[in-house]
């Protein structure tokens, strides 16, 4: 039985040496400022949430990632595990409590609660002539947003480890994840990717939470002429997202998604091979340099 349920994503966290060019390229990539400090960076979407982005200054590096608990007593539950520190403030913007963790591959994972949620950012759209409302634009033409994308909210983060049974282990028992679709290479035990979603018993969730959304922002990125196109457009089959992957300055990868499967605990977990699970729907097949980027 798992220790607590986390209940969604909430942030991810890096370091940089350069705050001014890692503000740059995540404001380019759709991103908007919610507070910087000498030593760190704070980037939201137009979602409440104060922050989905921390980049601390220092070398680079991927520093880990954050999750909500569902309660305070989540959070004082979570404390018990294995190397975990006690429920602490948070002294950082937005405030709140966590506890930090250590995941089997050494990365820190922040269980949070309580944090500060912001306004909304208001974003206009337009609605689509589809289907059986056909009419909703009627007499209204369509005028795509040029500019950077604006990013919604996270959605999932992704990891490479050696050891990844363990590491499936582990954010199963600690953090309350189900399995979506396990992938296996040769005998079905060998598994080689794992797609976890957050338990929220009938409720609805991604596809996937472990391992921004206007795709206008692929253009805008790419007459930039300054970051590194990684893989993309294309739409995954394991989670079925519309993906667009582009390198930060110091060569970490961050996607754009679009659509999602939405499961629930009764939809279970699949198991299905390598060779059918990881392709796309359309779309190229994954560069090398993808591959070795987010494989190292």
């Amino acid at each position: 039985m798992a220790l607590i349920k986390v209940t969604d994503l909430a942030y991810g966290r890096l370091r940089a040496p350069d705050l001014d060019q890692m503000e740059e390229f995540l404001t380019h990539f759709g991103m908007v400022r919610s507070a910087r400090t000498p030593n760190a960076l704070y980037m939201r979407g137009t979602d409440p949430p104060h922050h989905l982005h921390v980049t601390e200054k220092g070398d680079p590096a991927f520093v880990g990632l954050a999750y909500y608990a569902a309660s305070l007593d989540d959070l004082k539950r979570v404390s018990s595990a294995p190397g975990a520190s006690p429920v602490e403030d948070i002294d950082e913007p937005g405030g709140g409590k966590r506890v930090r963790l250590k995941e089997p591959n050494g990365y820190q994972i922040e269980v949070i609660h309580g944090v500060e949620t912001l306004p909304k950012i208001q974003v206009k759209r337009q609605p689509l002539n589809l289907g059986d409302e056909a009419l909703k634009r009627a007499g209204e033409v369509m005028r795509i947003h040029r500019g950077a994308a604006r990013v919604k909210r996270i959605g999932h983060g992704v990891m490479a480890s050696p050891k990844i049974n363990d590491t499936v282990q582990w954010f199963r028992e600690t953090l309350g994840f189900i399995g979506s679709d396990d992938v296996y290479a040769g005998p079905k035990d060998n598994i080689i990717g794992s797609f976890n979603r957050c338990d929220r018993g009938d409720e609805y969730v991604d596809h996937h939470v472990f391992f921004c959304i206007v795709f206008t922002g692929h253009e805008y990125l790419k007459s930039l002429g300054k970051y590194e196109h990684m893989w993309g457009l294309g739409r995954h089959l394991l989670g079925s997202q519309i993906y667009d992957y582009w390198a930060d300055p110091w060569g970490r990868v961050h996607e754009h998604w679009s659509d999602t499967d939405r499961l629930n605990a009764k939809n279970g977990t699949n198991l299905i091979s390598a060779e059918e699970g990881l392709q796309s729907q359309w779309g190229d097949r994954p560069p090398q340099k993808f591959i070795e980027r987010v494989c190292p």
